[in-house]
């Protein structure tokens, strides 16, 4: 991996860290069951970046 690809990996971690708090917040209210099937894409969709780039 280069210096981009890491940088990235570290942003991507940080989004994930950040979405599973916001996903936590949103299972405890459950206002908007569609608001938990966001959350829980968008972190797959990081995770899948992520390993893609460990992969290359």
């Amino acid at each position: 991996m280069d210096k981009k690809a890491k940088k990235r990996v570290e942003v991507l971690r940080k989004k994930i860290t950040q979405l599973q708090q916001q996903l936590a917040g949103a299972k405890q209210q459950m206002d908007d069951p569609e608001e938990v099937r966001q959350y829980e894409a968008q972190i797959s969709a990081a995770q899948e970046e992520i390993d893609k780039l460990k992969a290359s």
